[in-house]
């Protein structure tokens, strides 16, 4: 599937409204664009009128311009509703005002161009394009982006038929072997809440995650454990047993700077570092929070904490998909969005596309006009696929957990070695070897031809007549295209590209005349030996 990532980011040190917004990643070269802009007054007016409107559990007053004059950011003719109205014509066309501006201020020129082409790409292909939004600035966090569109009568990205819309970080460790499951194993824990009856709504969420639809033979099996307000410890021990490829969470939740806090009960809160460690030891694909603010960062005096919000914490910590909550829902859209969701999931949907299927059906049931559809929050890895489970007719060439081997097996392995006199010598490690010029790289080259991030070497997993091969694989991603390495033909540039690596290769990164590396694979043996 083509995927087109974007990220935005606040520049420092040029004023508090300037915002770069750039392409991460293209399903075609010259697709890598970037602008600079600024933060528009009237956007800030119009997310003002959405938190009066729409804010459920409390205002985040968060704002990228504190220092904005006051506008009237709707038409002449539109009409405040009454207190407390939040259904009607205003709300709509303030849903869709909003959209609207967050549309306008991230697709312009190239940026959009770039998004029309991928789309094209993929549409030829008859696939739909995976959308990633990176919002690297706190206080943007918060905002819909879920609702940004086009035009008056056009869908919300995240409602579009075409299009798969979820958010992401590159900030983010590769991720490790995922096996393929053949049905849905979820743990549904049921944490402090004074609102909900525990035992009913037990019952309730068992229901609608493993109720059969009509025609069974379509649908993957899902077997559903439960655990109501658990200790810390008895839900470690649960996740444990490594049977879960979903943690489902129900219960009450607040924001706080290391990824909220769950309150399993209510003198045992559990944080988000604290729940990601269990996580991605025990191998959960997918966590969801039926709790308040699981997407929404945590704030002091109304300044934004970075990377603080629930879903950020957990995909950063390598769980592969998370899906939040970006204010409070009702129990009963919840419980609709639950059983779309899970069923879209059982019918071997990517989680991203499951998503979409169950926000359609919440706009179905409770109206454009209403903030239900526009509630979830899905974050996905950047190098996640986003399969959770596979149909049995397609197969299973996979091999188990434990055929995958570690650092200390016997397989080759890689290394990336100077050639210039006492030349340093890097083992590269399984996943993704990111090289650049910042202490950030795995591999630093502190050249000031070398990007920041200038390239990553990654392996792959193949089964070949029963035996496991790891294929090696260069991808650019410098400012300029400055990657080269040693052909038939002398030194050929390799431009926002994907070139598998052979032994004795060699590279350059930065200038053409600079420092000579080579690309080994050898016997572990051997490497232990390297100088590093």
């Amino acid at each position: 599937m083509q995927s087109l990532n974007l990220a935005i980011a606040r520049l420092v040190n040029t004023g508090t409204d300037n915002f770069a917004i750039w392409v991460v990643k293209a399903p075609y070269p010259s697709g890598y664009v970037l602008r600079d802009c600024v933060w528009p007054v009237e956007l800030t007016q119009v997310w003002q009128e959405w938190q009066q409107m729409f804010a459920g559990h409390g205002r985040l007053d968060i704002s990228p311009n504190s220092t904005s004059q006051k506008v009237n950011p709707f038409p002449i003719d539109w009409i405040s509703p009454p207190s407390g109205q939040t259904t009607g014509p205003y709300s709509s066309r303030l849903m869709q005002h909003l959209g609207m501006n967050l549309w306008r201020w991230v697709f312009d020129e190239q940026i959009l161009g770039s998004l029309e082409r991928s789309h094209g790409m993929a549409m030829g292909e008859h696939t739909r394009l995976r959308f990633q939004l990176e919002i690297r600035d706190p206080d943007l966090i918060a905002f819909p982006w879920e609702i940004m569109q086009r035009k008056p009568g056009q869908s919300a990205m995240s409602l579009s038929q075409d299009l798969l819309f979820s958010r992401t970080t590159t900030e983010v460790d590769a991720l490790p072997y995922l096996r393929t499951d053949q049905a849905l194993s979820i743990l549904l824990v049921l944490g402090h809440d004074r609102k909900l009856q525990l035992e009913q709504e037990a019952a309730i969420l068992q229901q609608a995650l493993a109720e059969t639809p009509g025609n069974a033979q379509r649908y993957a099996p899902c077997v559903v454990n439960q655990l109501i307000q658990p200790t810390p410890q008895q839900l470690i021990d649960e996740l444990e047993t490594k049977e879960y490829n979903v943690f489902f969470y129900a219960g009450h939740g607040l924001p706080d700077p290391d990824g909220g806090l769950l309150f399993l009960r209510p003198d045992m809160p559990l944080n988000g570092i604290e729940l990601a460690q269990v996580l991605t030891r025990t191998g959960v694909k997918l966590a969801v929070f039926n709790a308040c603010w699981g997407a929404q960062p945590a704030a002091i005096n109304h300044q934004a904490i970075p990377a603080s919000s629930l879903a950020e914490v957990l995909i950063r910590h390598g769980v592969p998909a998370v899906l939040g909550m970006r204010d409070e829902i009702a129990d009963h859209e919840s419980h609709s969005f639950i059983q779309a969701f899970t069923e879209a999931l059982r019918s071997h949907k990517p989680i991203d596309e499951a998503v979409a299927q169950a926000r359609q059906e919440l706009l179905t049931l409770y109206k454009f006009n209403q903030p239900a559809w526009t509630l979830p929050v899905l974050y996905l890895h950047p190098d996640f696929n986003g399969e959770l489970i596979k149909n049995l007719d397609e197969g299973i060439t996979e091999l188990p957990d434990t055929a995958i081997p570690d650092v200390g097996s016997s397989l080759p392995t890689a290394s990336l070695r100077s050639l210039t006199p006492k030349g340093k010598t890097w083992l590269l490690r399984y996943g993704v070897t990111r090289i650049g010029r910042t202490k950030d790289n795995d591999i630093v080259i502190p050249e000031p031809s070398v990007s920041k991030r200038h390239a990553e070497i990654f392996c792959r997993n193949t089964l070949t007549d029963a035996t496991l091969m790891r294929t090696y694989y260069l991808q650019d991603f410098s400012t300029y295209g400055t990657t080269w390495f040693l052909g038939p033909n002398g030194w050929q540039q390799i431009l926002r590209e994907e070139v598998p690596l052979k032994s004795g290769m060699q590279l350059k990164f930065g200038s053409a005349r600079g420092e000579t590396w080579e690309f080994v694979i050898e016997d572990f043996s051997k490497a232990l030996d390297l100088n590093l």
